[in-house]
């Protein structure tokens, strides 16, 4: 069954501010590289202290938090595109290193990171774990909902016959990454009536929040702890 998905657009901009300032709590800055900036407050000490021009730099302060974002895409996850759209939006002007890959419901041995690809140029997962150390901060985004089949079971997916079950393949991203959190688009009122939610959150031991701005402050303050 070959759906044809689109990208999320990271140009939305409406509704982005908010998502943007919660966001904005995530970010670290450290001074790296080269030493191109003025710095001025040394510059004036030292100029004081030896009576001449004492011109001091620094290097540049730079966004240091890394973050990687899984996204679910297409079938149930369409309802909920333009939230998902605000988010990433928000999510490529915060961050400097900002790389995200696409799946569809539950985490296998493949991924990709241009819908229109999907198909012909897939990324095995085990690439991206061996890619990416594990001080990324890493931000699942979906809605968890699916049979429990497609989590629990090889051969479990609607679009393939997966040789190692999903949950294998998560547990396999939170051992690489354990600074990891699940954003989901459903209201956590309705969360306890699909199993699958359920699976999904007691494997990412609770850190599942829903994406609204409540959620998203609670899944950055677990991402800092």
């Amino acid at each position: 069954d070959k759906r044809e998905f689109k990208d999320l657009d990271d140009s939305v901009e409406l509704g982005t501010r908010n998502m943007k300032m919660a966001l904005r709590r995530l970010r670290k800055f450290a001074r790296t590289g080269a030493a191109d900036e003025l710095d001025l407050d040394q510059t004036i000490k030292g100029t004081a202290h030896h009576g001449y021009l004492d011109i001091q730099m620094r290097p540049e302060r730079r966004n240091a938090v890394k973050v990687l974002m899984f996204l679910d895409i297409g079938g149930s996850m369409d309802d909920f595109i333009h939230r998902c759209e605000i988010l990433f939006s928000a999510a490529r002007t915060e961050f400097k290193t900002l790389e995200f890959y696409y799946f569809h419901n539950c985490l296998y041995e493949s991924v990709w990171a241009d819908n229109r690809r999907r198909h012909t140029e897939r990324i095995p997962t085990w690439d991206v774990i061996h890619t990416y150390p594990s001080d990324y901060k890493v931000i699942f985004v979906g809605d968890a909902s699916m049979s429990p089949y497609e989590i629990a079971v090889p051969g479990g997916s609607v679009e393939h016959m997966n040789p190692e079950p999903g949950t294998l393949w998560l547990q396999r991203a939170l051992n690489q990454w354990p600074a990891s959190v699940w954003l989901n688009p459903v209201k956590d009122e309705y969360w306890q009536w699909t199993p699958s939610i359920d699976m999904i959150r007691k494997q990412f031991d609770g850190r599942m929040f829903p994406l609204t701005l409540d959620g998203l402050d609670r899944a950055i303050a677990e991402l800092l702890r």
